[in-house]
């Protein structure tokens, strides 16, 4: 990794300080729903990100959420966590993705899309890796934001977005302009903001989950196959559904369950994706 992009993850401002309440209200064994939705109030910004998810396809509720009592409790802590941090996180961040030839917009969609696969997949395989997947899942494309402004900087921007347009592999595409990749950058990040060291590293080895420690190596295969069919430049498009296909294959896994998930995930958000 470059030393002016380890300088840029090092000068990334810390979390809000709502967010630091959450996560010390989700982390404390005395640390209730009430006390949650109470400090969620008090950040119009995140209650409107929040009831804005709570009400997005990746929940595909019958009736609208329109009070944080009501999206807290029928969340549970654990998600609240997830999605604030997410919403900090767009919050803190220039979110420019030009380079990548998408809107900000269809980013933040696609990291919706990220986590709804862990819902309608991994959730029928194991409840709790799923619980534990939400959240790298979700956001294991923060980097991307790091690396497009650098591109941005660099004024490489056309070069770049023809590049990721026409490679299959983002992540090759990222270390030919940076040296490193969207998921080394995200764990970087994620390290800095003193995320627990086992959604740090589960990010870090997605890329390369084969080379992965042992207690990190399913849970990053699992974000290698989200990523690989949810790909930026042609998002559950049949090339990368294929692509993905062969990872579920190759491990070992089903692969017909993987492809209903997909579809259930497609029919959720239409055109959109």
């Amino acid at each position: 990794m470059r030393e002016e992009l380890i300088d840029r993850i090092k000068s990334v401002p810390p979390l809000p300080k709502t967010f630091m309440e959450i996560e010390k209200i989700y982390k404390s064994p005395e640390g209730t729903i009430s006390q949650l939705a109470e400090v969620v109030e008090k950040d119009p910004m995140l209650v409107a990100n929040l009831l804005k998810i709570v009400n997005s396809p990746m929940y595909g509720l019958r009736n609208e959420i329109k009070s944080v009592s009501q999206a807290v409790s029928m969340l549970g802590m654990k998600e609240v966590y997830t999605l604030s941090a997410a919403a900090s996180i767009k919050k803190l961040l220039k979110v420019d993705m030009e380079p990548y030839g998408i809107e900000p917009e269809k980013f933040a969609l696609l990291s919706n899309v990220q986590g709804s696969i862990v819902k309608h997949w991994v959730k029928n395989i194991d409840r709790q890796k799923a619980d534990t997947l939400f959240m790298p899942a979700l956001l294991q494309d923060t980097g991307m934001i790091v690396i497009a402004d650098e591109v941005v900087r660099n004024d490489e921007v056309f070069q770049f977005r023809s590049d990721i347009q026409s490679m299959m592999d983002v992540s090759q595409v990222e270390k030919m302009y940076v040296d490193t990749t969207s998921s080394e950058v995200t764990a970087k990040i994620f390290e800095h903001w003193g995320f627990e060291d086992f959604i740090v590293n589960i990010i870090r080895y997605s890329d390369n989950y084969s080379n992965a420690p042992e207690e990190y190596k399913e849970y990053s295969m699992y974000l290698k196959i989200i990523k690989t069919a949810v790909a930026i430049n042609s998002p559950l498009s049949e090339r990368s559904i294929a692509l993905a296909s062969n990872i579920v294959d190759k491990e070992g896994l089903d692969k017909n369950l993987f492809l209903k998930a997909i579809e259930e995930v497609k029919d959720k958000y239409g055109d959109r994706i």
